[in-house]
């Protein structure tokens, strides 16, 4: 099947695209209304992850969750505004195939559907993670770069496993992110996405990002000569990050997030969800694009190598 082209007629006239995907990791409600306030005037619409839950035991990650009603009427205030609310797996720690079913329906409930777009957190219900974002030789090596580090604790699409969830993902989410790179220009790092990939079927599309992961790297990522990079090869980034991880001090952005940001949005560019661009390539192509076997061995390569260079995610 024909991937798709690296240069596409964006809509409206648009020179290019543009979009996050922010993980709920460490962000507290007062600075993420900072954030998402910000990004509302300055045109663009992008995609918030959430935990639909709020922790039942022991947290491995701080940040707010959907359970604080405040946190949960912002979310759904953004939703009305135009800004997807995205799935990061059900909450701050790992849950059972109940919880995470518990959790799909209060999502649900609060935004009226399903989510569409999701990216793994680092819980045992996490979707084809660890090692089982690669296939053959290069799981191999990502065994032996990481050194065992929280091998076997990835199994949401495991079937028999108490967090096994691979059949309701299929069923209610669309999109799942994979491979983060360092380049801004994430639809040519990988040209197929979203794809599918027969190997992993519990995903019905898969999706790769530009790394972003904290405010360092996202501004590292989208320099004054990135953002005319991706404006003049017309492609689309979606950047990976958490706006929890440095993006404000004591309430205040960062000036320098600030002042690349306002300038990204003078652009031309198509600023919109994660899940609104996903479709879009999508509806470019005459069927959905089913990922070959040197195509994974190309993405998984080329990740992998990224990552043992730059640690990316």
């Amino acid at each position: 099947m024909k991937a798709a082209p690296l240069r596409l007629t964006w809509p409206e006239g648009k020179s290019f695209a543009f979009t996050i995907f922010d993980d709920p990791d460490a962000q507290v409600l007062k600075d993420g209304r900072e954030i998402y306030s910000l990004l509302a005037d300055l045109g663009f619409r992008t995609t918030k992850g959430v935990w639909p839950s709020g922790p039942l035991r022991q947290r491995n990650s701080k940040g707010d969750t959907c359970a604080d009603p405040e946190y949960r009427d912002d979310a759904i205030r953004l939703q009305e505004r135009g800004f997807e609310i995205g799935y990061h797996n059900n909450a701050p720690h790992s849950s059972t195939r109940e919880e995470v079913i518990a959790g799909l329906d209060a999502f649900r409930q609060y935004f009226g559907r399903d989510p569409v777009a999701m990216a793994n957190h680092y819980n045992r219900d996490a979707m084809y993670w660890g090692p089982a974002r690669l296939t053959g030789v290069y799981r191999s090596l990502y065994q032996l770069m990481t050194r065992g580090d929280k091998l076997g604790l990835f199994s949401g699409h495991i079937e028999g496993d108490e967090s096994f969830w691979g059949d309701v993902c299929r069923s209610r989410i669309v999109y799942c992110r994979n491979f983060v790179f360092p380049e801004i220009n994430t639809l040519r790092a990988c040209p197929i996405m979203p794809y599918y990939d027969p190997q992993r079927p519990f995903v019905n599309q898969w999706y790769a990002s530009s790394e972003g992961a904290n405010c360092a790297s996202f501004n590292a990522m989208v320099t004054e000569p990135a953002q005319d990079t991706l404006e003049a090869e017309g492609g689309a980034c979606i950047m990976y990050t958490h706006f929890g991880h440095g993006f404000t001090d004591n309430g205040r952005i960062n000036e320098r997030f600030r002042t690349l940001i306002e300038r990204l949005s003078r652009k031309n560019g198509w600023f919109v969800p994660v899940s609104t661009l996903l479709d879009y390539l999508r509806s470019n192509r005459k069927s959905d694009h089913v990922v070959t076997a040197r195509e994974r061995s190309r993405l998984e390569s080329r990740w992998l190598w990224a990552k043992a260079r730059r640690g990316t995610s």
